[in-house]
């Protein structure tokens, strides 16, 4: 049996340079070695592949436990509720806690407090929920005019990218795999922003009256508790994307199809 394994970074041309995450699936599934495993939905692949190249490699091996419980997911009729489910992280988890963390109770709460985004209609109200979040977050950062514009572009940009991180980046990609619409293209840009800002208001206040180098590792110091609950976050909602069943490892001399799934997402 299959029970120890390690998930590398990236593709890979031969199993001999290592396997990621869905190389894995493919393997365990009987399927020819690649990283699209015909086995599972197109939403779980795009999720778990953005999942598996965002984090480190110590972080990245908690997606072992998940991996078999993808096999057979292709074509099971519930790709649209993974994909709303993802989208609905990003928009009432992901970035109100990213406005919480910097001090926007306000808006992460007028966000939190939207009904389950399931479905298109609900897009509308989240968008002006996230247009408020991210104006209140650019007020937060500097009231004289201009101040965002022109206060540490460099740092800024570097917060908003460490925000993204991991969890994010699976989520998106999820979304995006089922929910491709204009409305939900423009909801996910909105969440990514707001968040991205909120985390730049965080930063400057970690960096300030620091020297450069000590004021970006304040920076890094001041936002690993937000991305480590986002981190286990994510691992929630990958949870839910699943099927409720854990199937377990396969054989290596037979890894052939598991049986059929039990339940859908929850």
């Amino acid at each position: 049996m299959i029970t120890d394994y390690r998930l590398s970074y990236g593709t890979h041309a031969n199993p001999e340079d290592g396997r990621c995450a869905m190389e894995w699936v493919s393997y365990l599934a009987g399927e020819p070695h690649g990283d699209q495993p015909s086995c599972v939905s197109p939403v779980l692949r795009a999720f778990c592949i953005a999942l598996n190249d965002g984090l480190d490699d110590v972080p990245r091996q908690r997606l072992r436990p998940y991996l078999t419980r993808t096999i057979g997911t292709a074509d099971d009729g519930f790709d649209d509720a993974r994909a709303w489910l993802a989208m609905d992280w990003l928009i009432r988890a992901y970035t109100p806690t990213w406005l919480s963390a910097a001090g926007l109770a306000d808006p992460s709460e007028g966000l939190r407090s939207l009904p389950t985004v399931s479905a298109g209609a609900e897009l509308p109200a989240a968008l002006d929920a996230l247009r408020y979040a991210r104006q209140q977050a650019r007020t937060a950062f500097g009231r004289r005019p201009g101040a965002w514009l022109t206060s540490g572009v460099a740092a800024r940009a570097a917060a908003r990218e460490m925000a993204w991180a991991a969890a994010a980046a699976a989520a998106w990609a999820a979304a995006r795999a089922g929910v491709g619409e204009t409305a939900g293209d423009r909801a996910r840009a909105a969440a990514r922003a707001a968040a991205g800002d909120a985390a730049a208001v965080m930063a400057r206040v970690a960096r300030a009256g620091a020297g450069r180098a000590a004021g970006r590792d304040a920076a890094r110091a001041a936002l690993a508790p937000t991305l480590e609950t986002l981190e286990q976050s994510v691992f929630a909602l990958l949870d839910r994307m699943l099927p409720t069943a854990a199937l377990g490892p396969l054989p290596a001399e037979d890894p052939g199809r598991p049986h059929a799934l039990v339940a859908g997402p929850a």
